[in-house]
């Protein structure tokens, strides 16, 4: 929802509703659809200070705010604080009302746009560097501000009971009650393709689901893959490709992973170092370069190639591609241990953010909708922990359907840039979420979906994959093209990605998925049919000449 500025202003008379005897006369509150007392609050507001950190000053003084409710408050970060602040002034202890709570915050647009309808366009005052002259500490005061923010905001907003029942019904609890596992660790890289695998930690998407989940930063895909395999994660991010390349044995023992949902679409990108500035303007002229991927089984190794070869560059001969983690990319980008990479952001971002290179071309204009990464989790894990499985991939599929709306995406910015997860300056995971970016060359571009999140893993992906597999036999010896044959690519893919139950769980959680598992996709320089995949692979070979 977005509020208007007459809105803002009539919601900030409505929401801090009546705390003395106000006989005046009720008008309905914007977002609760409630009647409140306000006009002669309204005429007190007017002797406030109209700055909201100032305001928040005058009720510390007033001892609106206690010392023991600060150092309470010190206990929690600050999104949970005012989570848990709006619940209990605005919730009262009632668990129908705080689900209430929720739900109105949810359609406000998130608890930062409730906060912006209460306080207008100066809301983020309440969350500045500033350093006020009191006897708090920068950390606290900031917490105070949060504490204003919760307490001024919703704390006496009455629904009516027809609203009230609708709300109470959409946000009614989910039944953990058959769930064999609920201490989870699922691993990620930090990046934010894994973006709704990390934010369902902080923004409480675990939580809402049962699971008391821990999300386990890793320092590289091969060390995602030999946990798996010793059983140390219970569930995991993975590149897309990871899930067919470990079933079928193909670079390390075979291991049986199932593809649940796709975390993300897009969101990678060819980054060049600076040095090269000015010299890059296609494939050939990467010829003799060092590149960088994550990981050899990865769509960043997939596209590279495939991107190398339409300008008649043989990867394996003209260049050398090399797995890189993507944490380390920056660092050998600026040594010159590599001349370039087609890497995750917000790497690519943070090399412009730096200095160290320009992006040169996004992933999504080689193959727009193209999946990069997933959440995975083993055969044996999914067998022994069926309903938890399903469970905890319903949770991620809904924070994927949330992260898909731009709307929310400054707010999850905030939540993963945290050092648990990317330890990354907000400024560029919001660059990159956003899709409003500099690209090193003099640049400012928007393209919202840079990255986007559509769980929906489609067949015709898998076929994909496997043929780019087959085409580049990227095991060394011949073996990917005696597992992966014309006639066995339907079978892997549904053997291996589960598209029907990520289409049930999407509907469940009020998503739109299709009905279709095979399309055709459309990549820059060709079509794929997944129809016929051995086909496609001679028409490229033939094209190219690799």
């Amino acid at each position: 929802m977005v509020l208007t500025s007459a809105q803002t202003d009539q919601g900030w008379n409505n929401l801090n509703c009546d705390r003395g005897n106000l006989t005046d006369f009720q008008t309905a509150c914007v977002i609760c659809g409630g009647a409140h007392l306000t006009h002669s609050h309204w005429e007190f507001l007017q002797t406030m200070p109209q700055d909201p950190v100032e305001m928040v000053d005058d009720l510390m003084k007033m001892g609106l705010y206690k010392d023991q409710q600060l150092r309470a408050a010190d206990n929690v970060n600050a999104y949970e604080l005012r989570k848990t602040l709006l619940l209990k002034a605005a919730g009262k202890g009632d668990p129908k009302r705080e689900k209430l709570v929720l739900a109105l915050a949810r359609q406000a647009g998130g608890i930062e746009n409730a906060f912006a309808a209460a306080f207008g366009p100066q809301a983020g005052l309440f969350f500045t560097d500033a350093i006020r002259n009191s006897r708090f500490t920068r950390r606290e005061f900031l917490k105070n501000l949060a504490i204003g923010a919760a307490l001024v905001t919703l704390s006496n907003c009455g629904p009516n009971s027809q609203q009230a029942a609708e709300e109470e019904d959409a946000a009614a609890p989910v039944d953990v009650s058959n769930l064999e596992k609920t201490d989870l660790k699922i691993g990620f890289i930090p990046i934010t393709c894994a973006t709704p695998i990390i934010m369902s930690e902080p923004l409480g998407f675990y939580a809402k689901y049962g699971f008391n989940a821990e999300v386990v930063k890793m320092p590289s895909w091969g060390a995602v893959r030999d946990s798996a395999i010793a059983g140390e994660l219970d569930a995991y991010h993975m590149l897309a490709p990871m899930p067919i390349a470990m079933t079928l044995g193909l670079g390390s023992t075979s291991f049986g992973v199932k593809l649940a949902s796709i975390e993300n679409i897009n969101g990678q990108a060819i980054t060049v170092a600076e040095r090269y500035k000015g010299q890059i303007n296609g494939p050939a002229d990467f010829k003799g370069f060092t590149i960088g991927v994550p990981f050899p089984y990865s769509m960043h190794n997939l596209l590279l190639r495939y991107y190398l070869a339409t300008g008649g560059i043989d990867p394996d001969v003209d260049v050398k591609i090399r797995p890189v983690p993507p944490p380390d990319s920056i660092a050998q980008l600026i040594a010159g241990d590599i001349d370039a990479y087609l890497m995750p952001d917000p790497f690519n971002q943070r090399a412009v953010f730096e200095g160290a290179g320009f992006i040169f071309k996004l992933t999504k204009d080689l193959w727009p909708g193209h999946p990069c990464c997933a959440f995975a989790a083993s055969d044996q894990w999914i067998d022994a922990n069926p309903n938890t499985f399903r469970a905890l991939n319903k949770s991620i599929i809904e924070a994927a359907g949330y992260a898909r709306d731009p709307a929310n995406r400054p707010e999850i910015a905030k939540a993963i840039s945290e050092r648990a997860f990317l330890n990354q300056p907000v400024e560029v995971v919001e660059a990159v979420l956003t899709g409003n970016f500099e690209d090193g060359q003099g640049n400012t571009l928007s393209v919202p979906d840079r990255i986007d999140f559509d769980p929906y893993p489609w067949q015709s992906f898998a076929n994909w994959i496997s043929s780019q597999l087959v085409r580049w036999d990227l095991q060394g010896d011949g073996k990917a093209n005696q597992v992966i044959t014309s006639e066995t690519y339907n079978q892997i893919g549904k053997d291996i990605f589960l598209t029907d139950l990520a289409r049930e769980l999407a509907q469940e959680v009020g998503l739109n998925p299709p009905e279709d598992i095979y399309r055709t996709e459309t990549l820059e320089f060709d079509t794929f049919d997944p129809a016929d995949p051995a086909a496609y692979v001679k028409e490229q070979i033939d094209k190219n000449g690799v």
